[in-house]
């Protein structure tokens, strides 16, 4: 027997607390050169059935993967046939295995006194308050950096944890019962950023919302983002399933990430005008659903500084109000929302404006909720958006964008 091997009949000892009836948890840590290597393997159920999720961190990146028997008996293997020091915890019902091997090779085994313990397989469907924590959201939240290496969400990413809870809980309001069916369903996120919502989404439309074939596209123009996306999907074993395109949103098309169809467009907190270029793809993909967190807004600030200084139109009303620039750019913000609300009215979407999250995660919580189903160029909506437009004689950008769509629309009105 060779230095650090374990002997055979420990070796049948884990093979048969692992494959047997009660198996809880195996871990088992790997020192070598100053790093470490770990890796956890336990039961899980996903979609009713029962699998085996395996959770590699080496040095800090983590990975995740999940098996079927076969794929977690061969692993087993590879973990026993681990060389070096290291050390080996393998829980069970009916009661624990400690193996430590030593720097020198010696092999240290402790066994517990018999238990009777309930193993609980707990189901990556089971429902909680949260999205978050209505499926096992463990792996996610630590690849992420949303959560520690324990699972604890850490201090500076409770805002940012809090967004995505609530992002998902429209999420889940705005689909219901959409997910029954079998057919794919698409999610692009315009400008995704370091993917939180990205990922988050995936396993929500999957694991809780019950949608059989999900694709979630982030797109964003910042090749680093990108790539730690790229990174984290990989981590989480859902790489087809997860893809990331370094792209301008603006010359983004839909096939260049090999897609056809668009069922979803999200946008979070996406900077001035990449708001309605997300809402403007949103429109020209004929997505169902369009669900937009706006960010800062200065496309129309400098347009109602100027009206600032005049003693007519809209500032004569308002003059007092445009002098002053936090309340002008807080106007600003209200305006161009309301102008975003009533085109995608126009284009022949249900539209609420709601708070998504409270104020104390971000002030930015606003969120624009749109589901296609109306018919397109009702008087009613027409009228309100020419108004409040020719009021303030401005032209929204997000017009300017949707000129080719929307101008039929409006010069039956003006």
């Amino acid at each position: 027997m060779e230095r650090f091997e374990l002997e055979d009949s420990l070796k049948d000892e884990i093979r048969s607390r692992v494959t047997g009836e009660g198996f809880m948890k195996l871990v088992q840590t790997v020192r070598r050169n100053g790093k470490t290597f770990k890796i956890a393997m336990r039961p899980v159920e996903i979609g009713g059935e029962r699998k085996f999720q395996a959770e590699m961190t080496d040095d800090g990146h983590v990975q995740v993967k999940n098996f079927d028997a076969a794929g977690a008996a061969s692993g087993l293997e590879e973990i026993i046939a681990q060389k070096g020091a290291r050390d080996l915890h393998l829980m069970t019902a009916k009661g624990d295995l400690h193996v430590r091997v030593t720097k020198k090779g010696h092999v240290l085994v402790s066994r517990s006194a018999e238990m009777d313990r309930v193993v609980v397989v707990k189901p990556h469907d089971r429902v909680k308050k949260l999205p978050l924590t209505s499926f096992d959201a463990s792996a996610l939240l630590r690849v992420t950096g949303i959560a520690d290496g324990e699972g604890r969400i850490k201090a500076s990413m409770r805002g940012k944890y809090d967004q995505v809870n609530e992002f998902l809980k429209v999420v889940g309001e705005t689909v219901g019962d959409a997910g029954a069916g079998d057919g794919a369903f698409t999610v692009v996120d315009c400008g995704c950023g370091k993917a939180y919502l990205t990922l988050a989404l995936y396993f929500y439309l999957t694991q809780v919302l019950g949608f059989k074939s999900v694709r979630v596209i982030g797109v964003d123009r910042r090749a680093d983002v990108v790539s730690a996306a790229r990174k984290m999907s990989e981590q989480l074993d859902i790489v087809d399933k997860a893809v990331f395109v370094e792209a301008d949103l603006g010359a983004f098309n839909i096939e260049d990430a090999g897609s056809e169809k668009v069922d979803m467009v999200v946008s979070l907190h996406a900077c001035d005008t990449a708001t309605d270029e997300a809402l403007a793809k949103g429109v020209e993909w004929k997505a169902k659903y369009i669900l937009s967190a706006p960010c800062c807004q200065h496309e129309l600030q400098k347009r109602l500084a100027e009206l600032g200084g005049k003693a007519e139109g809209p500032a004569a009303d308002f003059g007092g109000l445009l002098r002053q620039s936090i309340l002008r750019e807080r106007l600003c913000d209200i305006l161009t929302d309301s102008f975003r609300a009533m085109i995608l009215r126009i284009l022949g979407y249900r539209t609420q404006v709601v708070e998504f999250v409270s104020s104390e995660a971000t002030a930015r919580n606003i969120l624009l909720k749109c589901e296609w189903g109306v018919k397109p160029g009702q008087p009613g909506p027409v009228s309100e958006y020419l108004g409040l437009r020719d009021y303030w004689k401005v032209t929204p950008w997000l017009e300017t964008r949707l000129s080719g769509i929307l101008e039929k629309h409006l010069r039956r009105f003006e």
